[in-house]
């Protein structure tokens, strides 16, 4: 058949098609001769009408048979199934997040317009805001990188903040995110349009130095800015919940003589020098840290040897962990179970070049963090087991100041808040230039902390180790359907489906949003699954030329239904305070995915179409939920160019395995 058409038709000789960008946005192709493709010997008009069975136009335009009900007037679109109609989308925050769209959007979208803006002067997100001292992963390094890009040359087990941000900057440069990457500027509202389906941004970012000038500052020294309007057609949020840290609500905290830093604005010089140097001269300073959440537990073991005394206040309790996966880590690498070293040896890091081994000690330190979800579970096996270890080994790290164990060690579950092993916080609790004060804090003095019993501590720094706002209330509006601020819309508590998107705010998606993040296993992947799906949804309104994806009613309160009835079940509901209840003893887990890391990744996998709404644009496009099946060619068959037979290459076939 195909050999016979040929032979009628001759060569196909390709008319350049002309593209215009239609009111919509997407590209309409403009073919001359009214429409047609001039062929030889038989034209493709002459072609068409022949196969239609005397159902051509003499127009150039294909219309539908009649009906019924009587003639329709829907009419083709004029375009290949293929030829992708423009998409501009937008990410907010150039960290991890930013950066896997970095990667994925341009790999997996044609015709792809991305823009990602950061209000900070590099990227890496919180690995580049924070610089405190000690600053670390908590999790293995080997679990805490991309899935596609390894790096066997970590120097520890618990990564050190410089080395992430010099790995991200790495996969940046690799491949070529820059370009896509606004510094420094700033989202500052953020409004849709639901006549145009257009976010429109507005954004903020300093004035470039003028030529005249050389500078950008005003007459008082101040950097000046403007600000200027973007629009997208979808819009990404990487901003993450842990992106807004915030001072202590203690009184007299303005009234402080001394110096007065929070962990998570820790300032290192505009020559951007390491922690160790911007305290050079602490060492006859008296220092107070404020907290024992997991940024004071890198704090207070790495300040201490390098002041003349440390007080840690500490208003709450916590379990301090075994480090993590630390039995199979010493497994893996024939080390004593019971070292605390986890610096990796020259030895060590020779092993990690061979592909083979590194591959091996990867994928069986995540198996093993994978595996302890079943202790979030209230009274599980795990749990207690958990809890009686911790416990024993709090005691044993505590021996020189036993006392404390009576004012740090919880009655509340493991897990209840994050766990962290903290390495060398309680050995430093227990040198002797360390005090560890439960008083509670009555005010802030000139000199120093005043408490509750009436004791006052003179001190020449504090360090507020008070973590951040964790209520995903952005500092900027997000205006959705009939002027809805998305702050409204998370009042009294945010509501979202899957933690992606949320009802009234269509094509606007989240990462490490409410209800994302995970108690145990890797938070990588969970962020690699929460692009891959924003990239589906807009793959697919691409595809089908749609105007808006939104999450329907039934299905979004159907998912808070599954989290109302999950969490009772774990140790997140018990009483304790935790940013996963937004700093709250009780109340509602907003921070955590309902579920272990292995079934958000499952569920994340396919997105369940039928659960979202979807608007088209105007015209014939409405009429005929196929419209966007176009013309019935591809594009490659109408300019006669490109491959024809794409199917056939390696990486489109799926080949199945042959049974043995």
């Amino acid at each position: 058949m195909a050999s016979g058409i040929h032979h009628l038709i001759g060569t196909v000789e390709p008319t350049p098609a002309v593209t215009t960008n239609g009111n919509d946005g997407h590209e309409e192709r403009q073919e001359t001769n009214g429409g047609s493709i001039e062929t030889t010997p038989l034209s493709t008009s002459n072609l068409a009408q022949a196969h239609l069975n005397g159902h051509g136009a003499a127009n150039g335009e294909i219309e539908t048979k009649s009906t019924d009900a009587g003639p329709s007037s829907f009419k083709l679109g004029d375009f290949s199934i293929d030829e992708y109609r423009p998409m501009k989308v937008v990410v907010i925050g150039a960290g991890f997040s930013g950066i896997i769209a970095g990667i994925r959007f341009p790999q997996k979208v044609p015709n792809v317009e991305l823009t990602i803006y950061d209000k900070n002067a590099g990227i890496g997100g919180t690995w580049f805001t924070n610089k405190y001292p000690g600053l670390a992963c908590d999790v293995p390094s080997h679990c805490y990188q991309l899935t596609f890009e390894e790096n066997p040359h970590w120097s520890s087990f618990y990564a050190p903040g410089p080395e992430i941000l010099a790995y991200l900057q790495r996969v940046v440069d690799k491949y070529k995110i820059m370009r896509y990457i606004k510094l420094r500027h700033e989202l500052v509202h953020a409004q849709y349009d639901e006549a145009k389906a257009k976010w429109r941004l507005r954004i903020r970012r300093p004035i470039l130095p003028s030529a005249s000038s050389g500078r950008s500052e005003n007459a008082g020294g101040e950097i000046e800015y403007e600000e200027f309007e973007d629009t997208a057609d979808f819009v990404l949020s990487g901003a993450g919940g842990l992106s807004r840290w915030k001072w202590p609500e203690i009184e007299g905290l303005e009234s402080f003589k001394g110096t007065l830093v929070h962990s998570a604005a820790w300032d290192v010089g505009e020559d951007g020098e390491t922690w160790q140097e911007s305290v050079k001269d602490w060492g006859e300073k008296r220092v107070g840290v404020i907290g024992v959440g997991s940024s004071a537990l890198q704090v207070v073991p790495s300040l201490q040897p390098h002041v003349a005394s440390l007080k840690n206040y500490v208003r709450g309790k916590t379990w301090l962990a075994t480090p993590f996966v630390s039995e199979k880590l010493a497994k893996l690498m024939a080390r004593a179970p019971e070292s605390d070293d986890y610096k990796f040896t020259e030895e060590d890091l020779k092993l990690f070049d061979d592909p083979e081994f590194y591959k091996t000690f990867r994928h069986e330190l995540e198996d093993e963090l994978n595996s302890v979800h079943v202790a979030t579970l209230t009274g599980s096996a795990m749990q207690n087991g958990a809890r009686e270890a911790f416990r024993a080994l709090m005691l044993k790290k505590l021996a020189k100041k036993p006392w404390i164990a009576d004012h740090l060690m919880p009655d509340f579950p493991v897990a209840c808040r994050r766990l962290t092993p903290g390495p060398g916080y309680l050995e430093a609790l227990c040198e002797d230039n360390v005090e560890f004060v439960p008083t509670h804090i009555k005010r802030i003095t000139e000199t120093g902390i005043e408490l509750v019993d009436g004791t006052h501590h003179d001190l020449d720094v504090i360090v507020c180790a008070t973590g951040y706002d964790s209520s995903f209330n952005f500092p900027f509006p997000i205006i959705g359907r009939n002027g809805l601020d998305l702050k409204q819309r998370f009042t009294p508590h945010p509501e979202t489906y899957l933690g992606l998107c949320t009802n009234g705010f269509p094509n606007l998606f989240f990462c490490l949003g409410p209800n994302s993040a995970v108690g145990s296993g890797s938070l990588l992947v969970i962020l690699e699954r929460q692009v891959a799906y924003a990239v589906q949804v807009v793959k697919k309104m691409q595809r089908e030329r749609l105007k808006s994806v939104e999450v329907g009613d039934e299905a979004l309160n159907d998912f808070e239904e599954y989290l109302q009835n999950y969490f009772p079940k774990t140790v997140y509901s018990q009483k304790c305070r935790s940013w996963y209840k937004v700093g709250k003893e009780e109340g509602r887990v907003v921070g955590l995915w309902p579920g272990s890391c292995l079934h958000a990744i499952r569920t994340l996998e396919n997105p369940r179409w039928e659960d979202f709404k979807y608007e088209s644009f105007d015209g014939d496009r409405k009429k005929n939920r196929f419209y966007w099946l176009g013309d019935g060619s591809t594009l490659n068959e109408i300019r006669m160019s490109g491959d024809r037979a794409w199917y056939l290459n390696e990486d489109q076939i799926d080949r199945p395995p042959v049974p043995e």
